[in-house]
């Protein structure tokens, strides 16, 4: 890097020199990641014969951007070695090769033997894509280096960041340690950013993803009375603090309340289910969630409790059918998305509903997740991504049949579900109109 006019920073070195075989870098905008990157895979291919350097990222362009700074510095180091050079691929005399590759899962296999591969913008790439590149380092035992500016909760590189244990080694850098920055440059970015996109551009740190469905959700959370018993467990899912709670527990009103829940039907997709009581003051209390993929619908039957009115996914004629056949009440829930969501986001910002602390974390976990889409067309729809929303689709269906004809009055002078409106409103939809006669030319077209 000196020898090129680039002194390298602390952390550059340590990438440099340490070897690590899985490495975490996650750094800010215009650390020098890509930088440093490129050099240890143009090193790589020249010092180690025979050499196969991958560099993947979330599309083409970007990974021959990547390429194009390996490129860049070979060419300036004198082109040692050089065989072949495209525009995708650079080819050693040594037998060591550097590509670059498309972010297409079923395009992308056929590699092996990969010495080094190299995941650029790694937070935005799928998973599918991870999923698939991983295994050519099985053979070679190849080191795997995933680089990236944070972009949300989710995402292979968060879960790696935050889960992945001593099977990775992280490297984070945040603005703060670029002496290239400058404070007056960031300052302005801080006004012009807003403080949680500041944060995770320049801080490193994995922010709510812009744009979420409901992005107070975790407002509703409350802690769990201490002195609880202990009920139904689903996988995935928490056990049903109000089917044992003493009579001191701040929860034993709960328990005279209406035992209500949603189902999301699934099988790849995960079989969403989530259920709790509503009370006197009509607060709805989720206190139990199953979630699980791949399970036929007996094992689901197996971990619901069956004193519980369940709203159900509407597509799900069979399975509903199937259930009530098995004793459980199933109703048919309501899927308009947009009526739907704003019944959750009235209950949210009312406060009329509330989480059990620990007992829902996959309803948790979506809600943090679950975002607007990007594109301009579906903005303007208000249509979400269609990932992330299982529970929160049960929840969904829940809330909104139990809200129903309720969004636009006061809550407690509503109609019961189901309940028919008095004669005298059918009189008055009813009224004769006197323009609608058997006599009236108007209404009759002549042939």
């Amino acid at each position: 890097m000196r020898h090129l006019g680039l002194e390298p920073d602390p952390w550059q070195v340590e990438v440099l020199e340490a070897g690590h075989p899985r490495l975490l870098l996650n750094c800010c905008r215009q650390a020098g990641k890509s930088t440093v990157v490129a050099l240890l895979g143009l090193v790589e291919a020249l010092w180690v014969p025979a050499t196969k350097v991958l560099l993947v990222s979330r599309s083409l362009r970007q990974s021959a951007e990547l390429f194009r700074i390996v490129t860049d510095f070979h060419r300036r180091l004198g082109a040692p070695l050089l065989e072949r050079q495209t525009s995708e691929e650079l080819c050693l005399s040594n037998f060591s090769r550097i590509v670059c590759l498309p972010c297409k899962e079923e395009t992308i296999r056929g590699y092996s033997c990969v010495s080094l591969l190299i995941i650029d913008e790694a937070a935005r790439v799928p998973d599918d894509l991870y999923r698939a590149v991983r295994p050519m380092l099985a053979v070679s035992n190849g080191r795997l280096i995933c680089l990236s500016t944070p972009y949300g909760k989710r995402g292979f590189f968060h879960d790696a960041w935050a889960r992945g244990g001593t099977d990775w080694a992280r490297i984070e850098v945040p603005a703060e340690r670029i002496g290239r920055i400058s404070p007056e440059f960031l300052a302005a970015e801080r006004r012009g950013l807003g403080e949680s996109w500041f944060r995770q551009e320049y801080g490193c740190s994995f922010e709510a993803l812009e744009g979420l469905v409901y992005p107070d959700f975790a407002r509703c959370v409350v802690p769990a009375s201490s002195g609880e018993g202990r009920g139904a467990r689903g996988e995935g899912g928490k056990e049903d603090a109000l089917l044992l709670a003493p009579r001191s527990s701040p929860l034993a009103p709960l328990q005279g309340g209406r035992r209500v829940g949603g189902i999301d039907f699934g099988f790849r997709n995960p079989f969403a289910a989530i259920w709790g009581a509503l009370d006197r003051d009509g607060i709805l209390w989720l206190t139990g969630e199953h979630y699980a993929r791949q399970k036929p619908l007996s094992y689901h039957a197996q971990h619901l409790p069956r004193d519980v009115t369940w709203y159900a996914d509407p597509s799900g004629a069979t399975e509903r059918c199937e259930l009530r056949c098995a004793g459980f009440t199933v109703r048919e829930g309501d899927n308009a998305l947009r009526p739907g969501i704003a019944a959750v986001s009235a209950r949210l910002e009312n406060g009329t509903l509330r989480v059990l602390e620990g007992h829902c974390p996959n309803l948790l976990s979506e809600a943090a997740l679950y975002r607007y889409s990007d594109d301009p067309r579906d903005r303007q729809a208000e249509i979400p991504v269609d990932e992330h929303n299982h529970a929160l689709a049960a929840l969904r269906y829940l809330i909104s049949r139990l809200d129903a004809r309720r969004m636009a009055g006061k809550r407690g002078t509503a109609r019961a579900e189901n309940e028919l409106p008095p004669a005298s409103e059918f009189s008055k939809s009813r009224r004769p109109r006197p323009w609608l006669r058997l006599d009236n030319e108007e209404l009759w077209t002549p042939l």
